[in-house]
């Protein structure tokens, strides 16, 4: 039950990403707004996980992993009621913050409620099954939106969250419950490190349209970041796990992981073009074609959960970046053929390769940390994720800036089959000194 909880709250989380993009047009419509000013409905979420996540893995070491969880899912519920009756832009953007940093709290803790509730030898298999649901989530959030679209209005994209929070909350009691670590969160460091994702995030926002001014924010968010190591240099369990990166295991699945969702979000922005502009499909039609990958992904990853258990996952992460990699490059250079034959064949290819990385390399993430720095290990393993994903939205923003579009989807196709070959690479150099098996 504690399980299906956790994995109830992530639905939550990631639906609530996957439909909100869907929404705007008839928001901007709702609330007579330009269709531009909207996009920060959708920024104003990513923005707030970001900001959250580091610290919500501190505060759940802190005062108990359940209780910050339980606090997160709260938020989120209620924010999302607040999205619900917003009546102008202004009020939804605000909700959406709050509804981020509730997000924030549950997927920096949810991987150290499972640990918690989990022997193991469970582990592996169980985050496969996590990564399924993410995946199936993804995939179907596009399509639940419209078909609430199709017969209501949108604040009901954000009313569907209320009952499903609110069983969470009220079953709640089922988690394990865990002792905190008697220790202070340093209210500096909290602020520098909201100010470093803030900076971050401006920074990217503006960097293809406004390339000085946005440098200049990225530079200060850099110098935050030198500021927060100083004021944590002594601390035993520091905001950016720092104790944790220094462990070769950990560090080279982080460094992984953001390579890898760098070239997933570089080839989910290009491929889309790819279809309509250059296979000449329709929109509803690409939406189809993009379908194989994620489904690929979440029939692989329970079982890639299982195999980490017995292969050695330096080289199940090994494989499957360059399966990744090979998928993406057959989709795109393959031999041209109007129904899309060689894409389809590349993205299954690919979307194996995504889940076959994936699962081991979360599993040897978590089981590198200690269980009392879970709450950090969790929240590392979002940020790398969310901060490999920016990576490959600036990329592909820069790219488009300076290739003409043709040149610019096979560049940025090969530019992703580079840094999931990165990933590949990286995974394998930890097999000297992994152990096989769990």
């Amino acid at each position: 039950m504690a399980i299906g909880l956790i994995l109830l709250s992530a639905v939550l989380v990631v639906l609530d990403g996957a439909i909100a993009n869907v929404a705007l047009p008839s928001i901007a419509l709702s609330l007579h707004v330009e269709a531009g000013s909207t996009v920060w409905v959708v920024s104003a979420y990513q923005l707030a996980v970001l900001v959250a996540l580091l610290p919500c893995g501190a505060l759940g070491e802190i005062y108990g992993a359940r209780r910050v969880f339980l606090i997160g899912v709260a938020l989120f519920t209620a924010a999302s009621a607040a999205c619900a009756f917003a009546a102008d832009l202004s009020l939804l953007i605000l909700a959406r913050f709050a509804q981020g940093l509730g997000a924030g709290a549950i997927m920096a803790l949810a991987m150290m409620n499972l640990r918690a509730a989990l022997p193991q030898h469970m582990l592996g298999p169980i985050i496969g099954v996590n990564a399924m649901v993410i995946a199936i989530s993804s995939a179907a959030g596009p399509g639940i939106a419209g078909a609430i679209l199709s017969v209501t209005t949108w604040p009901w994209l954000f009313a569907v969250n209320i009952p499903l929070g609110i069983i969470v909350l009220l079953s709640g009691g089922l988690m394990e419950k865990m002792q905190g670590m008697k220790r202070k969160l340093n209210a500096k460091a909290l602020l520098a490190n909201t100010s470093m994702f803030i900076l971050f995030f401006c920074g990217t926002d503006r960097i293809a349209t406004a390339p000085a001014s946005g440098a200049m924010l990225i530079a200060a968010s850099i110098a935050c970041l030198v500021i927060l190591l100083r004021l944590e240099r002594k601390s035993d369990a520091p905001i950016i796990p720092t104790d944790l990166l220094s462990a070769p295991a950990f560090r080279v699945a982080v460094i992984a992981s953001v390579s890898c969702f760098c070239g997933q979000m570089l080839s989910y922005i290009a491929l889309p073009f790819y279809l309509q502009r250059t296979l000449h499909m329709a929109p509803v039609l690409a939406g189809l074609y993009m379908m194989p990958w994620p489904v690929a992904t979440a029939i692989i990853a329970p079982f890639s959960g299982r195999l980490a258990n017995r292969i050695k996952t330096a080289w199940l992460c090994a494989a499957g970046g360059a399966l990744l990699a090979v998928g993406l490059l057959v989709a795109v250079l393959g031999p041209s053929d109007p129904r899309g034959i060689a894409f389809l064949v590349g993205t299954v290819v690919a979307g194996l390769g995504f889940g076959l990385f994936q699962t081991p390399n979360n599993r040897i993430l978590l089981l590198s940390a200690p269980k009392a720095r879970s709450g950090a290990a969790g929240a590392m393993q979002g940020t790398a994720r969310l901060l490999g994903q920016t990576l490959g939205g600036i990329s592909m923003s820069l790219i488009f800036a300076a290739l003409p579009q043709s040149a610019a989807l096979e560049f940025a196709v090969v530019l992703s089959a580079g840094c999931a070959a990165i990933a590949s690479l990286v995974s394998l150099s930890r097999a000297r000194y992994e152990p096989a098996g769990p």
